[in-house]
């Protein structure tokens, strides 16, 4: 699977809201494709979460790294979010070296479509509630420095 072309900061690209992908897509081979390539991109970046947008394409579209791998979340929507919120730190494979803290949800709970075209409803905690916030940011044209306090660039604090 081909390594996929990641869109640097401040690429367009990554300010745009996404389009929902059709339903008449979810089982197209180019999608599948896609998603795939995109698991491959984030692997190969050692990152935990990798959208669509990233790779230059403005559909809503996420990969997460979890436990027992790579979920692939189409068109995915929060639908219910803690009141709870945890600040930690960031980075993103779009703006290389630079991290920052940023307040989220302890815990969502999230709603989208699978590969095969099958709603599916989780409960994210931690981490992988953190990344799903991330990465559905990044399909709202939303960057984590837009939300970030005390941003590390390069050794430098801004």
């Amino acid at each position: 699977m081909p390594i996929l072309k990641i869109a640097f900061h401040p690429d367009p690209i990554l300010r745009q809201v996404a389009s929902p992908i059709d339903s008449a897509d979810f089982n197209a081979p180019w999608l599948a494709k896609l998603a795939h390539n995109m698991v491959e991109t984030m692997i190969s970046r050692d990152g935990i979460g990798l959208a669509a947008p990233q790779v230059s394409q403005s559909i809503r579209l996420i990969i997460v790294s979890t436990k027992t791998g790579p979920l692939i979340m189409i068109n995915p929507e929060l639908t219910k979010k803690s009141l709870l919120k945890d600040t930690d730190e960031e980075g993103c494979l779009s703006i290389p070296n630079t991290f920052g803290q940023v307040k989220r949800h302890h815990s969502v709970q999230v709603k989208f479509t699978e590969l095969d075209g099958k709603s599916k409803h989780i409960s994210a905690k931690g981490l992988l509630a953190r990344v799903i916030q991330h990465e559905i940011d990044h399909l709202d044209g939303i960057l984590f420095i837009d939300k970030a306090k005390k941003i590390t660039d390069n050794n430098y604090t801004m």
